[in-house]
């Protein structure tokens, strides 16, 4: 199975999962999720999900002076981002855990 194309319908989910956790730039994120499994995210797709999150109301943003570069802008869940996570998360464990039964019963 192409593990791409199923990355592709919970990216929303996990770049809210990292940020539940705490803000953070573009980079950041993308380097978070690497870390945590799903290395073959890609920065495009990350930032892309971060505007489009942003721009849906569920993210805020602040730029941050960096010594290492240019600033940087950060983002952080905002109420609508910690209630889209929470049922995003409430919907993929429901998921998760029924694909799990579906493969418990095609072993036996």
């Amino acid at each position: 199975m192409d593990s791409s194309q199923l990355l592709k319908g919970v990216l929303d989910l996990a770049v809210l999962a990292v940020l539940n956790e705490r803000d953070g730039y573009g980079y950041d994120v993308v380097r978070r999720l690497r870390e945590a499994g799903l290395e073959e995210v890609g920065d495009a797709s990350v930032y892309g999900t971060l505007r489009r999150l942003f721009k849906a109301g569920a993210l805020t943003s602040y730029v941050v002076a960096s010594d290492e570069g240019p600033h940087r802008k950060y983002y952080g869940l905002n109420d609508v981002g910690r209630d889209m996570y929470a049922s995003s998360a409430k919907t993929w464990a429901s998921f998760a855990a029924t694909m799990a039964d579906l493969l418990k019963e095609g072993r036996g």
